[in-house]
Order: structure tokens, then sequence, then C-alpha cells
């Protein structure tokens, strides 16, 4: 079953739309969301989880379409949600009040694991502390789907890393998933299964992580190289003054070319500037 399906989702704006969005997240994976600012990731998150409506297409989550299950869906966003006047102890309260699948056993469990002040006011926290916060909150409530709008954004390494390990141990439940939008896209390519990239309110590509990665690969050359390749290998070319760099496919490289392997990034600056 998957846990997120999307099917020909539109949303209209005066000044942006989203254009028939399809993916879906299969249980047991990690599916990561990527696309320059304004792609409309975080826009289709809101579809998701019902913040917004869409004009036509459909969303099931858990196999179903109408309001999410909130109970067994952790949410984390970029931005602290809590109140700065309220300490980690209060939010717990609150939560505990909120959610009828709340532990707080499992709470006070990630509030230790995280050495966070369980008794500050969340304002004195920082960053990476209020971040920690947010995914102690979605793990504490018998969470099967994590949905992640740039978690690990703004944060150092250490941190970065310390929380995709904890990713890495919710995945060890195979009834478990997790859509994680971010534009680091050195954390996806260590914890995604599947990689989905939006350009422009639309769906670029959506693959396996490894096969995407592998079946593609950047060729620099001349115009005459260019021109030898097969037509329909070559997804997108970018021009410069003195160098020609095309994304192509894997299999239609002839013996002896000198190619580069693509990255998520280099997919994103492909698909940004794409002829």
């Amino acid at each position: 079953m998957d846990a997120i399906k999307l099917e020909n989702v539109c949303k209209q704006y005066p000044a942006f739309s989203l254009d028939s969005v399809t993916f879906s997240v299969p249980m047991g994976s990690v599916m990561g969301l990527i696309g320059e600012n304004g792609a409309g990731k975080s826009t289709t998150i809101r579809l998701i989880l019902h913040m917004l409506r869409p004009d036509s297409g459909t969303i099931t989550v858990f196999g179903k379409q109408d309001t999410p299950d909130f109970e067994h869906i952790g949410v984390v966003f970029d931005e602290n949600c809590f109140p700065g006047t309220l300490s980690a102890q209060d939010a717990g309260r609150i939560l505990g009040a909120s959610y009828r699948t709340w532990s707080e056993s499992v709470y006070q469990g990630y509030l230790e694991r995280f050495d966070l002040p369980k008794k500050k006011p969340i304002k004195t926290y920082s960053r990476g502390m209020r971040m920690k916060l947010s995914i102690a909150a979605a793990l504490s409530h018998d969470s099967h789907l994590l949905i992640l709008d740039e978690p690990t954004s703004g944060l150092d390494p250490v941190v970065r890393d310390e929380i995709l390990d904890i990713f890495y141990d919710f995945m060890q439940d195979e009834n478990h998933a997790i859509l994680i939008s971010s534009h680091i896209t050195s954390d996806l390519e260590k914890i995604c299964d599947y990689i989905t990239m939006m350009h422009k309110g639309k769906v670029y590509l959506s693959e396996e992580k490894d096969v995407l990665l592998s079946k593609y690969v950047i060729v620099h050359c001349d115009e005459k190289t260019l021109d030898a390749l097969p037509p329909e290998a070559v997804q997108c070319v970018h021009r410069r003054q003195f160098e020609i760099r095309a994304l192509v496919e894997r299999d239609a490289i002839p013996s002896g070319l000198p190619v580069d392997p693509v990255t998520l990034d280099e997919l994103l600056l492909f698909a940004a500037k794409e002829e």
C-alpha cells in the first residue's frame, strides 16, 4: 500500500499553479521532494495535509481520500510551531491532551536523548534544539508517516547527521514511511529510496534514487559530439561560452567518451536551466 498517493493534483493561484502533480510514497520507503524555491513543494505538502484544497485530482493518505488520520502522521515544518514562552514540558502536556495515541514516556525519552531542557522557554532554544523538539513531538504519538518540510535547513552538519540517524531508526519498521522536502540534497542522497523533483509546479521526474543516479551522466563536449549522440537520450543541454554540458542517458554514451556522474544538485541545476 502507498502511504501517500497523488494523482493529477492541480491548484491554481494568480501567479503560480500546480499542474497535474502525480507521485506516490510506498510504505516502507523514504521519498525526497526536491526543487528550486517556488517549485511547489510546500504547496504540495499543505495539500496532502488538507491545509489547502486541490482544484482537481485526488490525494490519498493510507488509502483514504478524506481527512488524514493525524494520530498517525508526524509533521515537522522548517519553523518552530510552538509558542516561545512555553517549555518542552508545557508542550508535552498540550500535545498529550490533543492526541489519543500520545506517549509521554516516549516524548520524555526523546527530550533526554536530545538533551533538551524541559523547563526552559522554547524561545531560548537554538534552531537545532527547536527542530529536535518538533521531531520529538512528531515521533511521540504512534506516527506511521512523517511529513517533513526542510527539517535540516540551517543546521550544522553534526546536528543534521544526528537527525538523519533518528529517521533511519524510524524506518526500521517497514510499516513506516517518510516524505521529506529539502534543499540539502546530500542529506537526501543518504536516506532516500525515491526522489520526486518538482519544477515550476510540475513533477519533472519521480524515480528510485539509485536508478536515477545511475541512469544519467554528464557529458562535456562540443557541438559535433553532441550532434552525434542519440537525440532521445539527451535530456538537457547547457551551453556556455566555451563548453557544452549535456545530461545524457548512460547507456547511450559511446565507448571512450569521458563522463561525470550525476548528483541530485546537478539534476536540479539542469531542470532549472533546461533549454
